[in-house]
């Protein structure tokens, strides 16, 4: 089932394709709007009236608060050094890493085809270039772009 009966899905959230979404242990905000080939995993709180756009990727340990847009193809990452196995070769699993939060404030817009590194704050009214490769905080209102996303301006 693509929509896990474990998601809470606020008053009014829109999932035109809900086949083609994967969606399991989060909590989506009133009159959110989830494209198709998205999705968010468990724990992750996306707030009201966003816009999460096709083929994004949202993973554990994320934050989304409201009115937030995220264009096609963003992926976030929870995890500073992933590695397939432990020290003595065996298949990692939940018990051998530790999942570091990053947070997406108010109203902040993230282009398509970025992906932010874990641990990041994106602050409020920020913007984030299509393409950008977020490594650091970004402050409240600040533009970046590029790889890594530097300043370009304020909106």
């Amino acid at each position: 089932m693509p929509i896990a009966d474990d998601v809470i899905l606020g008053p009014g959230v829109v999932i035109p394709q809900p086949d083609l979404v994967n969606l399991y242990g989060c909590r989506i905000g009133n009159e959110t709007k989830i494209g198709a080939f998205v999705e968010i995993q468990k724990g992750v709180m996306v707030g009201a009236r966003c816009k999460i756009s096709s083929h994004t990727f949202i993973c554990e340990g994320v934050s989304i608060e409201d009115e937030v847009f995220v264009g096609h193809g963003v992926v976030f990452t929870n995890d500073k050094y992933p590695r397939a196995t432990t020290a003595d070769g065996q298949l990692q699993d939940e018990d051998d890493w530790s999942v570091v939060p990053t947070r997406v404030r108010r109203g902040a817009s993230i282009g398509s085809g970025a992906v932010i590194l874990c641990g990041v704050t994106i602050g409020e009214t920020a913007l984030i270039g299509a393409g950008a490769v977020v490594t650091r905080d970004v402050a409240a209102s600040e533009i970046v772009a590029g790889v890594p996303a530097r300043l370009r301006g304020k909106t």
